[in-house]
């Protein structure tokens, strides 16, 4: 018999599916989700995000009666940034991956070294399994990937993100990084704005050490426009020392090697 999966990122749209998937009828056998680790220790979520996902599946056996499935991802981030290039390799031959490029052939590392192969542990007999994707009704961009295998309770029930959002707070089930300023997703991400790095420094410095260790091993830079996490680290702290506006619109690289007088303009 094919279960029917829900895939759970503890987003408010692949949460609502619960509500969704009771309001159609939709069986639910399995809940799963794919954990990413930056280090055999160091969860990639925040605290507040981990605390969060506790929380959730406490609420999801209490009300639905499904244990929800860590799929732990087989290596950390830390496990692939490291990893070495064969020494046959006719570019760069034995040297460490470091940061993500997002403009090569394969794109970022990221996503198929450390979290695609758990989500394909979570879905072996893909060809039998049908899965729940939180795509709302509202994203008709997203909508082309869904099929007789992988269906979306809320494209189905009508729902918007905005009806997502409003179960999730009716429900106590509303992740807390649509109430904070606390990031979704990897807090190493290379994609994340300006403003989620400056709070990682600010709030959390143990994890901006590592980055700025992982920084320093690097052998490509943090962004592709070549910027650094030790760039970033400068120019937050001129921002403390009151050097600079904190200001993301107004703010160029420049600044931080123009004279004083200069800086604020």
């Amino acid at each position: 018999m094919p279960e029917h999966i829900l895939s759970l990122s503890y987003g408010k749209d692949s949460m609502a599916c619960f509500g969704a998937c009771e309001i159609l009828g939709w069986p639910i056998d399995r809940v799963v989700t794919a954990e990413v680790w930056a280090t055999d220790t160091i969860h990639a979520d925040l605290p507040p995000m981990v605390e969060f996902k506790a929380y959730a599946d406490r609420i999801i056996k209490e009300r639905w009666g499904i244990e929800v499935e860590h799929i732990r991802c087989r290596n950390t981030y830390q496990d692939v940034f490291y990893r070495r290039k064969s020494t046959m390799a006719k570019k760069n031959p034995g040297q460490i991956r470091g940061w993500p490029m997002r403009g090569g052939p394969g794109g970022a590392w990221c996503q198929g070294d450390v979290k695609l192969p758990a989500l394909r542990e979570i879905n072996k007999r893909r060809d039998r399994n049908v899965m729940y994707l939180g795509i709302a009704a509202d994203e008709p961009d997203r909508t082309h990937i869904l099929s007789d295998k992988k269906k979306s309770p809320l494209v189905e029930a009508g729902w918007t993100e905005a009806d997502c959002r409003r179960w999730c707070e009716e429900n106590d089930l509303l992740s807390p990084i649509y109430t904070t300023a606390t990031r979704g997703g990897c807090w190493f991400c290379h994609n994340q704005s300006v403003g989620q790095l400056r709070l990682l420094r600010r709030d959390y410095p143990e994890l901006w050490a590592l980055l700025l260790k992982w920084d320093a091993d690097s052998p490509v830079t943090f962004h592709t426009n070549g910027h650094t996490v030790h760039d970033f680290d400068r120019r937050f702290q001129m921002e403390d020392d009151g050097l600079i506006y904190q200001d993301d619109k107004i703010f160029r690289w420049s600044m931080l090697n123009e004279d004083l007088n200069y800086r604020w303009f």
